[in-house]
């Protein structure tokens, strides 16, 4: 009894009552922060079922005429405060902020805005697990800095443009037991790093749980796989939604607008610049207080024109993505394989519908339009081979398209000659005054702007003119206030589209999707009801080309299939075969002749071989449309009447060899069946059993019965011998006709494939991309 007693006497006591009561409390918050916790999306409201109030953009020649006009300007008030020139991530993000502050604002793009780096990224929205890594192995304060700023702004990142970024699982495989722990326990720091600011957890998967995820993933050795959370966006949509924010809010700006010179006063500060339309040839001055240089990679080049005997700042490498099929990777999940072959870093992820894998690190020069080298783009293919299972033939012509975004790697020209590369950005003021930004990454544009404005502010003597601080941090970007996730089905119910286009239209455009719609054409079906598609495999539709004109400045047919669409990231052939439509459209938009859109033509070929278009794809024709166009056709070019009557050549093939999806022609293989059937002998049924009897090709009349085939003329005996061992059939004596088809592939893989020279050149200029630079990819 007295032990009875006892133990009743301490179950019901005042103080296990306490642990008991507080003991729920805590698993009640902890389960109600849990249920809580994650991302936080826009509320649906019945505002949301409408479209957004409209506005239409002043015209980029009312933009010009703004900038020709600061030059009469003889009150200081009446001029810019800041000339901005760069129209990239950091340009308009300058730009957003600054006017946002009340200052007036012009910028200016020698090209199209983000037609350089900030459109060939890696597409990540990140803080940085390898950076991470980096600041506790070498307890690097610097490095944990720059996790917590990117992680911080991640978040805002997200919430400011909602409908063009969104978090996405990123799997790191793991096929050493040994990294269990030490994968884990960096992730988690990871998410405790951004605290409130973090998205989802971190969490282990299973073997199995992997493979079904993503079940073409290597399975041999796999033990498992961590899986963590990292934001995703459009990037060159990102970019023309911070320029449109910036002319909302009376900023003027202008693409395909470059400085020629830079003018000073007695004093030797900066107080104006000469401009050039790209377009027309046409140049003016314009007087403004202050410069900022935002030109990414090219900061030289103005630096150079402020003071030709600068020490350069930027020293340039280039990073390689390829845009594989959409079956390569699972739609809701990327990949990350944190050590490659070489020590580089690879980011295999879905985006777009399509799959991208990058990124490399080499040296390469600045150049307007840099073109992702063979051998990398191989070596990237080598290495998702590495992780995916080997029933999965990762090949060459599975590339849809391949490109090259040159990082910025910079240097203080007021550091000493042994100090490194700056780790992430760097702001820079010349002794005219000229304030120069330049490295950094997307995910921290606007904590770059925002440091950028406040050093601008104070060097100019624009103190008087803010209206107030920064507040990009809250500055929702157009086409945000409007959208949510469902904002897709109304535009299905009023348009009657088709779903992938809705999807599409409300994830690019924002609430600004509504207007697009409004220059959709009936398709002439049941249904789809509007939408007429530019590429039947992707859900771009020739509205948008329209939308693009007017309302977002643009002017040549690449800046619609490389950045106001992505049609030639996702596959350079279907751009190609799209362009002469975007470029009719255009012509009508801008009244183009015969020979503008001709030379659009030649110019958008011309860029797509940078996006790795085969040299052997079928260039289209712009065909003359009406007595006119026609007309002029034979007086330009001087060609037949065919040209009068509306007929002539519909197309021409440059003759090479170019990579493909599939390995042969239509009809090809029926041409490799008849050739194996009349060389190929048949064996004897397999236990007496009919019906098991089969034709088998001497592995020895292989050679022979090659040459005899069209296309294999030229093929080496070691080109073949090297394809049967690939194949696992260097040690048998005949082959089955399956077996004869994959050597026929192979082979023509091989015949295109870079020459030993080369791949060895090539791999002595590669190096390991230093963490703290990498940025993630360009």
């Amino acid at each position: 009894m007295t032990v009875v007693s006892s133990l009743r006497r301490t179950i019901f006591s005042r103080r296990t009552l306490a642990y008991a009561t507080g003991g729920t409390a805590l698993s009640v918050g902890g389960g109600y922060w849990y249920l809580n916790s994650g991302p936080v999306y826009p509320v649906s409201t019945i505002e949301t079922r409408r479209p957004p109030p409209s506005w239409t953009p002043p015209s980029r020649d009312e933009m010009l005429a703004a900038l020709r006009a600061s030059n009469k300007y003889t009150k200081d008030d009446d001029q810019f405060d800041l000339l901005i020139v760069g129209g990239g991530a950091t340009g308009a993000g300058v730009a957003v902020d600054a006017v946002s502050r009340g200052l007036k604002v012009a910028l200016v793009e020698r090209d199209d805005f983000s037609s350089g780096t900030s459109s060939k990224s890696t597409k990540l929205v990140h803080g940085g697990v390898r950076y991470l890594q980096k600041a506790i192995f070498e307890a690097d304060y610097e490095q944990y800095k720059l996790v917590r700023e990117a992680l911080h702004e991640r978040k805002i990142f997200l919430q400011t443009a909602p409908y063009l970024s969104a978090m996405l699982p990123i799997m790191l495989p793991i096929y050493k037991y040994w990294q269990v722990p030490y994968y884990w326990a960096g992730c988690k720091m990871y998410d405790l790093l951004a605290g409130k600011e973090n998205m989802e957890s971190s969490y282990l998967m299973t073997k199995y749980r992997a493979l079904e995820t993503f079940p073409m993933l290597k399975s041999d050795g796999l033990v498992g796989a961590l899986v963590y959370y990292d934001g995703q966006h459009n990037d060159s949509r990102m970019n023309i939604a911070l320029i449109m924010t910036a002319v909302k809010y009376g900023a003027i700006v202008a693409n395909h607008c470059e400085v020629t010179e830079l003018h000073k006063a007695s004093t030797g500060k900066l107080n104006g610049a000469r401009l050039k339309d790209s377009l027309t040839g046409k140049e003016w001055d314009i007087q403004t207080k202050g410069i900022i240089n935002a030109t990414g990679p090219f900061s030289d080049t103005l630096l150079a024109l402020d003071n030709p005997s600068h020490k350069p700042i930027v020293q340039p490498s280039s990073g390689i993505h390829v845009t594989l099929p959409n079956y390569y990777s699972p739609r809701t999940m990327g990949l990350l394989d944190p050590s490659t072959s070489d020590g580089r870093v690879i980011f295999f992820l879905p985006w777009q519908g399509n799959t991208i894998a990058g990124t490399t690190d080499s040296p390469a020069p600045v150049q307007v339009e840099p073109k992702a080298q063979e051998e990398e783009i191989r070596w990237v293919l080598e290495e998702i081979r590495r992780y995916l299972s080997p029933d999965i033939k990762v090949r060459r012509g599975d590339v849809l398209s391949a490109w090259s975004g040159l990082r910025p790697l910079v240097r203080n020209p007021n550091a000493s000659n042994t100090e490194g590369l700056v780790r992430n950005h760097m702001i820079h003021v010349g002794l005219s005054g000229m304030v120069t930004i330049a490295g950094g990454k997307w995910t921290t544009y606007r904590a770059m702007a925002q440091e950028t404005v406040d050093v601008a502010v104070k060097v100019f003597g624009l103190e008087g003119k803010v209206n107030s601080g920064c507040i990009t941090d809250s500055l929702r970007l157009v086409g945000s206030d409007g959208w949510n996730r469902n904002m897709f089905i109304g535009l299905i119910q009023r348009y009657g589209l088709a779903t992938d286009v809705a999807k599409h239209l409300s994830n690019d455009y924002g609430d600004r999707a509504w207007t697009v719609c409004t220059f959709a054409e009936p398709t002439g079906d049941t249904w789809p009801l509007h939408g007429i598609r530019l590429s039947s495999q992707y859900p771009y539709i020739e509205a948008e080309v329209r939308y693009a004109v007017r309302h977002e400045y643009a002017q040549t047919a690449v800046d619609v299939i490389a950045r106001r669409t992505r049609l030639s990231f996702l596959n350079a052939q279907a751009a190609l075969n799209a362009l002469p439509r975007v470029v009719d459209i255009m012509a009508e938009e801008f009244n183009w002749s015969l020979s503008r859109k001709r030379q659009e033509l030649k110019n958008g070929t011309a860029f797509l071989a940078s996006m790795g278009l085969p040299s052997g794809a079928k260039v289209p024709e712009i065909e003359p449309r009406g007595l006119l166009e026609r007309v002029e056709s034979l007086l330009r070019w001087g060609v037949g009447w065919d040209w009068i009557l509306g007929s002539g050549p519909k197309g021409r093939k440059v003759q090479s060899v170019m990579y493909s999806r599939a390995q042969f022609e239509a009809g090809e293989i029926d041409i490799l069946r008849a050739a194996f059937a009349q060389r190929a002998t048949v064996v004897s049924p397999v236990n007496n059993v009919r019906g098991t009897e089969e034709l088998r090709l001497e592995k020895a009349d292989v050679g022979s019965l090659l040459k005899e085939l069209p296309g294999y003329e030229g093929v080496h005996s070691k080109d073949l011998d090297y394809v049967l061992e690939e194949a696992g059939l260097g040690k048998k004596s005949d082959m089955d006709f399956d077996e004869f088809v994959e050597i026929c592939g192979g082979l023509k893989e091989v015949s295109i494939a870079p020459d030993f020279e080369s791949k060895k050149a090539s791999k002595l200029s590669r190096r390991r991309i230093p963490v703290e630079k990498s940025g993630g990819g360009v």
